[in-house]
């Protein structure tokens, strides 16, 4: 059975953005100054390429991901290019309730149960799955028990109030800690697993 995993930048008190929605906060916020060390860049890559299919909220899809990836990906000398590449390449599924069909390359809409769609990717034949988001996709996810692996980056700030992920859960979520790794950047990234 294959795995979904959840890659988010949360700050140190638990929030992916602040409370505008606003993620400036974060060491790199996908943006064209990539300010992650090099191993943390590493294992970054490593993730997205553990996984053959990426999951999309439409909200994130329509707000540039494909556009902004696939420029990256066709310039080997930016330093993003070997995360940039894979993502481009991979099969992406967008969830939407509005979209008709998809304008993107490698890239199909999911207009049914969310349940029912994930389950069935992860029943069939391949790699890993990976999400980045957004954060109420993501919410989303987890709320339906569909995670099985949480990589949380955790920046080196504190917002005090802002937006979690986990805000729609309503009793609390056991995890397993299955690693925890502090980068020279100042990023820790903790692994967790869904406790069974």
């Amino acid at each position: 059975m294959r795995k979904l995993k959840l890659e988010m930048q949360v700050s140190i008190d638990g929030f992916a953005a602040d409370a505008n929605g606003g993620t400036s906060w974060m060491i790199w916020n996908w943006l064209d100054d990539w300010k992650w060390d090099d191993r943390l860049r590493q294992f970054h890559i490593n993730l997205t390429t553990s996984s053959d299919c990426l999951l999309l909220s439409r909200k994130m899809a329509e707000e540039g991901f494909h556009h902004h990836w696939e420029t990256v990906a066709q310039d080997p000398n930016n330093p993003q290019f070997d995360f940039a590449k894979p993502i481009t390449d991979m099969k992406k599924l967008v969830f939407t309730t509005t979209l008709a069909k998809s304008s993107w390359p490698n890239t199909e809409l999911a207009k049914g149960d969310i349940a029912k769609e994930v389950n069935r990717l992860k029943s069939a034949k391949g790699k890993d799955i990976l999400v980045y988001g957004g954060l109420t996709f993501a919410s989303a996810l987890i709320t339906a028990g569909l995670i099985d692996e949480f990589y949380l980056f955790v920046n080196p700030t504190a917002l005090g109030v802002g937006r979690s992920m986990f805000k729609d859960i309503s009793a609390p979520l056991p995890l397993d800690l299955q690693g925890a790794t502090a980068y020279e950047c100042g990023v820790v990234v903790f692994k967790y697993a869904r406790r069974n």
